[in-house]
């Protein structure tokens, strides 16, 4: 590297440490180097912009993925994502996302994997292998303490260097020892620091201590600061928009505030990083192809979560069914993907109405929408609509099935941002009934919204100067009604204008909502739809306006009518089961008042395929909770995030979900853990030597199923400063009926140790190791001493 190195001017060598536009740094042909391209995201490859031509294999989301447990499940599901990158000429994926459940009401819960640090850096190391393995990059994010979206972009989180060390952390330090080639830095500063800049956790931890080779890259817009993001231990500054470096950097080695040496060390990391991913050199030999869909249906089977089945309701029996009512609004149009960096446009999506209707086609599957928690309009779409199209400045038109748009970064057509200062969707609205139709415009740019010949809405939805981050990731909506008749077509035209350059971050849409019945009318003809029918399925969640990056949840409580929906289906119907639909942890207070609750999170694309699958049998649900439900709000022992003079302390310190939960005493609704199954298992033994545990069960059911052994540490001399219990490891096993598995958990030397100002100190003393189907269900314990 340091041969190529010498070849560089400092202006190039100072191009390759900033975008040259949205996702990619700049080639340099004389040296062999082509541009390396990265993209979000954690369960799909977007790709560059916007391409509804070319889909991305969504998979579920990323604490679904935890939900499975399962190690080798999840190197597959990355190495999808890895020949999905390499499909998409992608270099670089912007994933995995390892930060915390600190709170229920994280924004971003969905994007992250756990509250537990070991399980979180487990799943990570297995994803990064896997999308690794097909010689495409990752960054593990976000350096750290982004585990809230709150001012996320200036708050100060005020992290004890011991929690920092024991729980925050380690996922990091896991991917990094596991090989990770890349890290991300986070928006937010850490003890007085912003994080493009924190020399201390960026280059002395990160670095020097853990010995990582690869990038460091921030956050998009995160660096600020030419001479301390340089000193800070960044590497890659991005994007091209608002960068810190580019000339002000090169004029800041010329004048002696940052060393050139710091730079050559940056572009040695970027040129290995090159040659990892095939941007410099040679291009990494391909590998099998893996069936994505059919790997997105087995991680989303194995990551739902039976969480109540009251006299084994599930699974249903088909043969016994003549009519199943299906109710809920997202019963048809499921939310499979968390919003903001985790969009991505999939294949296809199969609803649960869809997959339920598909696996039960000799039986009468009914639907009533219940209720509709979206407090947005859905996007014009469906038969009614014809001739739904775009058109941005008269340059480039396409069709698309449904009018909305989203992109960030390269446009549709090839199209530079500074060609288009208008976009517009139109169609024919050709109306089934009579009535009052809604229409509805969302999005951020000023907007004409024009039904036939009268113009509905004229403006912009925000206020001017309205930073462009919260334009992107908070819309807003304004509706109005139009009186139409039945099956007479009238034309319906949304024109958006944007300032020329802007246009590479656009999220519009044109909503529509035929006339219905109300609140009320909808859950009376649902209850009545389940009081006929053998079996009713309820789908309740969340919607992408109370979930999502950008904001943090203001509650847990379920969006709409929906909690009033479950308890008049569940009075009208005993075999209730309720699917939930939601990426983090939501109230449930009807839950004891229904047969059967499935956890599905956002479940990606085979959503509905594998929903059936679960609730017939075919397959089981294979997940356990990686994150405490609680039953009330004022339960959680750490909830609210509200930044005071710009900061945010965890003065809880190591004491976090289920770890927390025990110090409280509160009992949650569904603990750390927790999941049912098709079958039951005997703990036969456990045996603790040389740092290892031995446990043997036996599958003692009528199926084959499968069993997530978790292995907890607890110590038996009472100290306040640690933790009651906490899990040291985990192990997957499949067996049939009647037989018997044995596997081994390794319970390294960091089991038993914690941070002191010395370091890494092992505590002594006798700690008992506990074999357990969850943590609030230990089997079989034995003492051993470090």
């Amino acid at each position: 590297m340091d041969e190529l190195i010498s070849e560089l001017t400092l202006e190039e060598k100072v191009s390759l440490l900033g975008g040259q536009d949205f996702w990619s740094l700049p080639e340099i042909p004389r040296i062999g180097l082509r541009s390396l391209v990265m993209s979000d995201g954690p369960v799909g490859v977007r790709g560059t912009g916007w391409a509804p031509e070319d889909p991305s294999v969504a998979l579920p989301s990323p604490t679904a993925l935890a939900a499975t447990w399962d190690r080798e499940l999840i190197e597959r599901a990355g190495q999808v994502l890895g020949q999905e990158s390499r499909r998409k000429g992608v270099h670089v994926l912007l994933a995995p996302t390892v930060n915390l459940h600190r709170t229920p009401l994280g924004g971003r819960h969905f994007e992250c994997f756990s509250e537990d640090p070991l399980l979180t850096g487990e799943i990570a190391a297995a994803f990064v292998a896997g999308v690794q393995a097909h010689g495409v990059g990752t960054t593990v994010k976000h350096l750290v303490g982004n585990d809230f979206e709150t001012e996320r972009m200036t708050v100060d989180v005020r992290i004890p260097e011991r929690a920092l060390r024991e729980v925050y952390l380690p996922p990091f330090e896991r991917v990094v020892r596991a090989g990770g080639w890349g890290v991300m830095s986070a928006y937010n500063g850490v003890n007085g620091s912003p994080m493009s800049s924190h020399r201390e956790l960026q280059q002395r931890v990160l670095k020097d201590e853990w010995g990582f080779d690869g990038i460091v890259v921030s956050d998009w817009r995160a660096a600020r600061d030419t001479v301390g993001a340089a000193l800070g231990g960044l590497d890659i500054a991005m994007p091209a928009m608002q960068n810190p470096w580019g000339a002000a950097l090169v004029q800041a080695v010329r004048d002696g505030l940052v060393p050139e040496a710091e730079i050559d060390d940056k572009v040695r990391r970027v040129l290995l990083l090159a040659t990892r991913v095939g941007a410099l050199g040679a291009t990494p030999e391909p590998r099998p192809e893996l069936d994505g869909p059919a790997v997105a249906h087995e991680v989303a089977a194995r990551s739902y979560v039976l969480v109540r089945n009251e006299n084994f309701t599930l699974p249903l029996e088909p043969a016994a069914l003549t009519r199943v009512a299906v109710i809920g609004a997202l019963a048809m149009d499921a939310r499979v993907l968390g919003g903001g960096s985790a969009t991505v446009t999939p294949q296809h999506v199969i609803s649960p109405l869809e997959g339920i209707g598909r696996a039960l086609s000799g039986v009468d599957v009914a639907y009533a929408p219940g209720a509709d928690p979206r407090p947005f309009l859905s996007p014009a779409r469906g038969p009614e609509w014809t001739g739904l199209g775009v058109d941005l400045s008269g340059r480039h038109s396409f069709e698309v099935a449904e009018a909305a748009l989203r992109w960030i970064g390269d446009l549709p057509g090839g199209l530079r941002p500074e060609e288009i200062d208008r976009i517009t969707i139109s169609g024919t609205l050709t109306p089934g009934v009579d009535g009052e139709h809604t229409f509805a415009v969302s999005g951020f740019g000023t907007f004409v919204l024009a039904v036939g010949e009268t113009e509905l809405y004229r403006g912009s939805l925000h206020p001017t100067g309205t930073e462009r981050g919260e334009l992107l990731l908070s819309p807003r909506e304004f509706r109005a009604t139009v009186t139409l008749p039945a099956g007479v077509p009238v034309e319906v035209t949304l024109t958006q204008t944007i300032a020329a350059g802007l246009a590479h971050t656009v999220n519009t849409t044109l909503g529509h909502r035929p006339p219905g019945p109300g609140d009320a009318e909808m859950i009376t003809e649902a209850a009545a739809l389940a009081a006929e029918s053998d079996v009713a399925i309820v789908v309740v969640g969340t919607t992408e306006q109370t979930e999502s990056e950008g904001f943090d949840r203001t509650t847990l409580a379920l969006p709409g009518t929906q909690d009033e929906l479950v308890r008049r289906v569940a009075a009208a119907n005993p075999r209730t089961v309720v699917v939930v639909n939601a990426g983090a942890p939501v109230l449930l207070p009807w839950a004891d008042e229904v047969a059967a609750v499935v956890l599905t999170w956002f479940p990606g694309q085979e959503a509905g395929a594998a929903l059936a699958d679960v609730l017939l049998g075919v397959l089981e649900p294979g997940g356990r909770l990686p994150t405490t439900w609680p039953r009330r709000a004022e339960d959680c022992p750490v909830l609210e995030i509200t930044p005071r003079d710009g900061a945010v302390s965890y003065d809880e310190g190591v004491f976090i979900g289920y770890r927390a939960w025990l110090r409280s005493g509160a009992v949650p609704h569904f603990a750390f853990g927790h999941g049912l199954g098709y079958t039951t298992w005997s703990y036969d033994e456990l045996r603790v030597a040389d740092g290892m545990a031995e446990i043997t069960v036996t599958n003692t059911g009528a199926r084959e199923g499968r069993e997530i052994i978790q292995v907890y540490v607890r110590p038996t001399a009472p100290d306040d400063t640690r933790p009651a219990t906490w899990l040291a490891g985990f192990a997957t096993v499949t067996a049939h009926p009647g037989e018997r598995v044995t596997v081994r958990v390794e319970l390294p030397a960091r089991t038993f140790q914690t941070w002191t100002d010395d370091g890494w100190q092992t505590v002594p003393g006798d700690y008992e190791i506990v074999a357990a189907h969850a943590l609030d269900d230990p089997r079989l314990t034995s003492l051993t001493r470090p």
